[in-house]
Protein backbone atom coordinates (compact mmCIF):
# COMPACT_ATOMS: atom_id res chain seq x y z
CA UNK A 1 0.00 0.00 0.00
CA UNK A 2 2.80 2.41 0.91
CA UNK A 3 4.51 1.68 -2.40
CA UNK A 4 1.34 2.13 -4.44
CA UNK A 5 0.75 5.74 -3.39
CA UNK A 6 4.04 7.06 -4.87
CA UNK A 7 3.38 5.10 -8.05
CA UNK A 8 -0.09 6.64 -8.38
CA UNK A 9 1.32 10.09 -7.67
CA UNK A 10 3.98 9.61 -10.32
CA UNK A 11 1.38 8.51 -12.87
CA UNK A 12 -0.72 11.56 -12.10
CA UNK A 13 2.28 13.84 -12.56
CA UNK A 14 3.28 12.11 -15.80
CA UNK A 15 -0.25 12.44 -17.14
CA UNK A 16 0.46 16.17 -17.24
CA UNK A 17 -1.69 18.99 -16.04
CA UNK A 18 -4.69 19.79 -18.18
CA UNK A 19 -5.59 23.39 -18.88
CA UNK A 20 -7.96 24.62 -16.17
CA UNK A 21 -10.62 27.20 -16.83
CA UNK A 22 -10.01 28.86 -13.45
CA UNK A 23 -6.56 29.21 -11.89
CA UNK A 24 -7.49 27.41 -8.61
CA UNK A 25 -9.89 24.80 -10.07
CA UNK A 26 -8.88 21.36 -11.26
CA UNK A 27 -9.69 20.44 -14.80
CA UNK A 28 -11.96 17.53 -15.62
CA UNK A 29 -8.89 15.57 -16.75
CA UNK A 30 -7.17 16.06 -13.39
CA UNK A 31 -10.31 15.17 -11.48
CA UNK A 32 -10.82 12.07 -13.61
CA UNK A 33 -7.21 10.96 -13.15
CA UNK A 34 -7.45 11.42 -9.38
CA UNK A 35 -10.68 9.43 -9.22
CA UNK A 36 -9.23 6.71 -11.42
CA UNK A 37 -6.09 6.28 -9.32
CA UNK A 38 -8.03 6.45 -6.05
CA UNK A 39 -10.34 3.70 -7.29
CA UNK A 40 -7.38 1.67 -8.48
CA UNK A 41 -5.67 2.03 -5.10
CA UNK A 42 -8.81 0.92 -3.24
CA UNK A 43 -9.26 -2.10 -5.54
CA UNK A 44 -5.62 -3.17 -5.30
CA UNK A 45 -5.19 -2.62 -1.56
CA UNK A 46 -6.46 -6.08 -0.41
CA UNK A 47 -4.40 -7.89 -3.04
CA UNK A 48 -1.26 -5.96 -2.13
CA UNK A 49 -1.78 -6.66 1.58
CA UNK A 50 -2.15 -10.39 0.79
CA UNK A 51 1.00 -10.26 -1.32
CA UNK A 52 2.95 -8.57 1.48
CA UNK A 53 1.63 -11.22 3.89
CA UNK A 54 2.88 -13.99 1.61
CA UNK A 55 6.26 -12.30 1.35
CA UNK A 56 6.47 -12.14 5.15
CA UNK A 57 5.43 -15.79 5.40
CA UNK A 58 7.72 -17.27 2.72
CA UNK A 59 10.58 -14.77 2.87
CA UNK A 60 12.67 -16.54 5.55
CA UNK A 61 12.18 -19.95 3.92
CA UNK A 62 13.22 -18.61 0.50
CA UNK A 63 16.25 -16.87 1.98
CA UNK A 64 17.33 -20.12 3.66
CA UNK A 65 16.82 -22.05 0.40
CA UNK A 66 18.89 -19.55 -1.58
CA UNK A 67 21.69 -19.61 1.02
CA UNK A 68 21.85 -23.42 0.94
CA UNK A 69 21.20 -24.14 -2.73
CA UNK A 70 22.58 -21.00 -4.35
CA UNK A 71 26.18 -22.18 -4.74
CA UNK A 72 25.10 -25.59 -6.10
CA UNK A 73 22.71 -24.00 -8.59
CA UNK A 74 25.38 -21.52 -9.71
CA UNK A 75 27.81 -24.39 -10.30
CA UNK A 76 25.17 -26.31 -12.28
CA UNK A 77 24.34 -23.26 -14.39
CA UNK A 78 28.03 -22.81 -15.17
CA UNK A 79 28.33 -26.39 -16.47
CA UNK A 80 25.23 -26.37 -18.66
CA UNK A 81 25.76 -24.34 -21.82
CA UNK A 82 22.54 -25.05 -23.71
CA UNK A 83 19.41 -25.54 -21.59
CA UNK A 84 17.39 -26.55 -24.66
CA UNK A 85 19.45 -29.75 -24.90
CA UNK A 86 17.86 -31.08 -21.67
CA UNK A 87 14.45 -32.45 -20.72
CA UNK A 88 12.41 -30.92 -17.90
CA UNK A 89 13.59 -31.95 -14.42
CA UNK A 90 11.97 -35.12 -13.08
CA UNK A 91 11.58 -36.12 -9.43
CA UNK A 92 12.00 -39.81 -8.67
CA UNK A 93 9.93 -41.59 -5.97
CA UNK A 94 12.95 -41.55 -3.62
CA UNK A 95 13.16 -37.73 -3.88
CA UNK A 96 16.10 -37.55 -6.29
CA UNK A 97 15.79 -35.00 -9.08
CA UNK A 98 17.22 -35.89 -12.45
CA UNK A 99 17.62 -33.82 -15.59
CA UNK A 100 17.90 -36.00 -18.67
CA UNK A 101 19.65 -34.94 -21.82
CA UNK A 102 17.45 -34.96 -24.94
CA UNK A 103 18.35 -37.56 -27.56
CA UNK A 104 20.61 -36.05 -30.23
CA UNK A 105 18.98 -35.11 -33.50
CA UNK A 106 20.69 -35.00 -36.84
CA UNK A 107 21.44 -31.27 -37.37
CA UNK A 108 21.61 -31.50 -41.18
CA UNK A 109 18.16 -32.99 -41.79
CA UNK A 110 16.46 -30.62 -44.22
CA UNK A 111 13.21 -31.26 -46.08
CA UNK A 112 13.75 -32.30 -49.65
CA UNK A 113 12.94 -29.52 -52.11
CA UNK A 114 12.52 -29.96 -55.85
CA UNK A 115 15.55 -28.69 -57.76
CA UNK A 116 13.44 -26.55 -60.05
CA UNK A 117 9.86 -25.44 -59.99
CA UNK A 118 7.49 -27.01 -62.53
CA UNK A 119 6.46 -24.84 -65.45
CA UNK A 120 3.69 -22.37 -64.72
CA UNK A 121 4.56 -22.08 -61.02
CA UNK A 122 6.61 -19.40 -59.35
CA UNK A 123 9.19 -20.33 -56.74
CA UNK A 124 8.81 -18.30 -53.58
Amino acid sequence: MKRLIPICALCTVLAGPAVAEDEGAKSLMEQGAELFFEGLRKEMEPALEDLLGLADQFGPAMQSFIEQMGPALAELAGEIQDWSAYEAPEMLPNGDIIIRKKPPQAPDTKPELPESAPEGETEI
